[in-house]
């Protein structure tokens, strides 16, 4: 079993920028990780993802503004988020996957807002 924290989330304006982090208690080296995001009423969606061979995937209403990365050695996975805007506020959370494999963490929320 791996525990996931995810911490970083906040209130922020419009056009600005926050980092998120989520910390395993365990080796991420073998997982797939990404991040997904519920906003109120919906469902929860995929943010980003960074597979085991680091390779990408972005949601098209991020791509360009957000990063993900991961660092092994620390079993930390980070989600670098620009240019924000009001409909990138949800809670957003952490995920590690491989295979029929999955670890949620407990989310974060960020809130968009002037």
């Amino acid at each position: 079993q791996v525990q996931l924290v995810e911490s970083g989330g906040g209130l922020v304006q419009p056009g600005g920028s926050l980092r998120l982090s989520c910390a395993a208690s365990g080796s991420i080296f073998s997982f797939n990780v990404g991040w997904y995001r519920q906003a109120p009423g919906k469902q929860r969606d995929m943010v980003a993802v960074i597979t085991r061979g680091e390779d990408t995937n972005y949601a098209d209403s991020v791509n360009g503004r957000f990063t993900i990365s991961r660092d092994n050695a620390k079993n930390t996975v980070y989600l670098q988020m620009n240019s924000l805007k009001p409909e990138d506020t949800a809670v957003y959370y952490c995920n590690l996957r491989l295979g029929p494999i999955a670890y949620w963490g407990q989310g974060t929320q960020v809130t968009v807002s002037s």
